[in-house]
C-alpha cells in the first residue's frame, strides 16, 4: 500500500510534534535534576573538584605502582563564590537544564531521526542503519570523557595556576558552571567527527586520501577547536586534541571502507548494465 504524500504544512505540523516530544523528555530530566539538587551539585558537578574523585583514585593507584607520588593529587584548591544575588539559583536552573539535555539527547536525536529517516531512499537507510545508536555512544562517551578526564585535570590545573604569590584564586560559580559545561559538552559534540566523516564521504566530499593528505592541518584545527571549546589553557587544548586526532585516524578508517563499498556497488552496477564486456 503506498503512503499518501504529505504536503509541506503536514511535514511541519509533523516536525513540530516532534520537536514537542523532545523538548518534553529535555524539561522531564531538567525538573528531575533540578528536585535532586544535593546530589546534582555536591556529587555531580563539584565531583570532579574533590580528591575522592574516581579519577584521582585512579592516578593515585597509577603513582603508587610506578613509584611517582606527584601523580597523587590532594585537595583542588577551589574557592567558589557567588557575586550576584540571583547567581545561585541561576546556576541551578542552567545546570537542571544542561543535565537534563545530555541525558535525554538519544531520545532528542532519535526523535529528530524518526522525522528524517521516511525521506531517505531505501539504500540510504540501509547504509545508515543503527545511525542513532552511533550518534548516541559517541556523543556518551565524548561527555564521560570530557567529565572523567578533561574536567578533573583540567579544574586542578587552572585552580593551582597563579601569575603571583599576590593574586589569590576565588572563583565564580558562573564560572564554575560554565568551565565544566564547554568541557562536557564541547568534548561529547566533537566526539561525532567519525559520524560526520562517514556522511561527507557518502555524498562524496571527503576521500580517505585527501583525509591524509590534510593531516597535519587536521591537527592545528583539532587544536584551534579545542582551544574554542574548552577553557584557555594548555591542559584542556591538549586533553581534547588527542582523543580527537585519534578519532581523525578512525575517521580515515570510516571513509576508507565507505569508498570501498560504494567502489564495489558502482562496479556491481556497471556489470549489470554491461554483463559481457569482452564480447564487444
Amino acid at each position: 500500500m503506498e503512503e499518501k504524500e504529505m504536503s509541506f504544512i503536514d511535514h511541519l505540523e509533523e516536525f513540530r510534534w516532534h520537536l514537542i516530544r523532545s523538548a518534553i523528555a529535555i524539561f522531564i530530566f531538567t525538573i528531575a535534576a533540578f528536585a535532586a539538587k544535593n546530589f546534582v551539585f555536591d556529587t555531580v558537578i563539584f565531583g570532579p573538584a574533590k580528591p575522592e574523585f574516581y579519577t584521582f583514585k585512579v592516578l593515585c593507584h597509577i603513582g603508587n605502582w610506578l613509584n611517582s607520588p606527584s601523580l597523587c593529587i590532594g585537595d583542588v584548591p577551589l574557592d567558589l563564590q557567588s557575586r550576584k544575588m540571583t547567581g545561585q539559583f541561576t546556576m541551578h536552573i542552567t545546570s537542571s537544564f544542561i543535565i537534563g539535555l545530555i541525558i535525554a539527547f538519544p531520545y532528542t536525536f532519535w526523535e529528530f531521526w524518526r522525522f528524517i529517516k521516511p525521506g531517505l531512499y531505501s539504500n540510504e537507510k540501509q547504509v545508515s542503519r543503527g545511525a542513532v545508536f552511533s550518534v548516541s555512544f559517541l556523543f556518551i562517551t565524548g561527555v564521560l570523557f570530557g567529565y572523567y578526564i578533561m574536567s578533573p585535570l583540567a579544574l586542578n590545573f587552572l585552580a593551582n595556576y597563579t601569575v603571583s604569590e599576590l593574586v589569590k584564586n576565588e572563583f565564580d560559580i558562573t564560572s564554575y558552571i560554565s568551565t565544566m559545561s564547554s568541557l562536557v559538552l564541547g568534548s561529547g559534540l566533537l566526539f561525532q567527527l567519525p559520524i560526520v566523516v562517514y556522511f561527507t564521504s557518502k555524498v562524496g566530499v571527503v576521500t580517505p586520501a585527501l583525509m591524509r593528505q590534510y593531516r597535519k592541518h587536521a591537527l592545528v584545527v583539532i587544536l584551534i577547536l579545542g582551544a574554542i571549546l574548552t577553557p584557555p589553557d594548555p591542559l584542556s587544548q591538549v586533553l581534547i586534541a588527542i582523543p580527537l586526532y585519534g578519532l581523525y585516524q578512525l575517521s580515515i578508517i570510516v571513509s576508507g571502507r565507505v569508498h570501498r563499498r560504494m567502489e564495489k556497488e558502482r562496479k556491481n552496477a556497471q556489470d549489470r548494465l554491461d554483463p559481457h564486456p569482452e564480447e564487444k
